[in-house]
């Protein structure tokens, strides 16, 4: 008999409505406490849409990858395939005809790596995703937003100085840096959802959003690179935003935003010189302290900016 290599982890019916339930009342100006995000852990779950634990063995994770072409990006895929013997991995990239080290992995793990199509500055290409997986795998256990811009010839250059800032140059970032991730989160939304409450061990589903130090407000003592630290400050109010909705839904959801640290890629290679000895990381190294962080997060960590090396930073 053959085996379908694609079969779908979440080997149960998908919610026929997209619909998200009602925001808990509350009392006016209240503010609800991230804590209580402990009782989305045992969502209500119609049980027409679970397996049948008798006769459904559980369902393997499914972890995405957005902007896995290189980079941080790429290793995260590499280490989800190498350092795990199950559990499927999208990886999506503007181009994947031209993504050369992913169709490498993909020839090597061709029943595990499904590679898409995604650019974060069209929502047409991120709805499609969200559509195909949907299809494929009905859910997600994980979602990685690795895609940024910090610098491009001829285009976009860190700021020294406001008088070099540009409307395009804030634009660009911030579209790229904030917006793109956003538009990603809300378009997976469901599949997260639906992720969380099957999972048979942590009972949620995980967005980990890289951040920068740089954009911490209160860590902030040299200013410059106007473009990059606001598009990076707004993903990470954004993120805050997301996590505090998940929780009022009571959605087995949590956020984290994740400092990877200076790390030897195409980002930061023009500003190399100027890192201490020592503190410019491989991408192995930083992935690997990435998922650390990621695999042993917990519903109070929700909303929180940390540092590869588990600490929090300050906003």
């Amino acid at each position: 008999m053959n085996v379908d290599p694609w079969r779908k982890p979440c080997n149960f019916e998908y919610p026929p409505s997209s619909k998200h339930a009602p925001w808990p009342e509350t009392s006016e100006g209240e503010n609800p406490s991230m804590a209580t995000f402990s009782e989305a852990l045992s969502p209500p779950t119609p049980s027409s849409a679970l397996p049948s634990s008798a006769s459904t063995p559980p369902p393997e994770s499914v972890s995405m990858i957005q902007g896995a072409s290189r980079g941080i990006g790429l290793e995260f895929v590499r280490q989800l395939l190498e350092n795990k013997e199950k559990g499927k991995v999208i990886a999506t990239c503007r181009d994947p005809s031209r993504a050369t080290a992913l169709q490498e992995l993909k020839s090597k793990y061709f029943d595990r790596l499904d590679i898409l199509a995604l650019d974060v500055t069209n929502e047409n290409t991120i709805q499609e995703s969200a559509n195909s997986i949907k299809e494929r795998y009905k859910c997600l256990n994980l979602l990685v937003n690795t895609s940024g811009v910090l610098s491009i010839p001829g285009v976009l250059q860190p700021e020294t100085s406001l008088t070099k800032v540009e409307k395009s140059s804030l634009m660009l970032a911030y579209e790229v840096n904030a917006v793109g991730p956003t538009l990603v989160t809300k378009y997976m939304w469901p599949l997260l959802k639906l992720g969380g409450q099957t999972d048979p061990e942590k009972k949620f589903s995980v967005i980990a959003n890289l951040s920068a130090r740089v954009s911490s407000i209160g860590d902030n003592g040299l200013g410059g690179w106007h473009s990059y630290r606001a598009s990076k400050t707004a993903l990470n109010q954004l993120t805050k935003n997301a996590a505090l909705e998940f929780a009022r839904r009571k959605e087995p959801i949590i956020c984290l935003l994740l400092h990877p640290g200076t790390v030897d890629t195409d980002l930061s290679k023009p500003f190399q010189r100027s890192v201490p000895e020592g503190k410019l990381f491989t991408a192995q190294y930083s992935v690997q302290k990435l998922l650390s962080i990621i695999e042993t997060a917990k519903p109070s960590d929700s909303g929180k900016l940390f540092a590869w090396d588990g600490q929090p930073i300050p906003w």
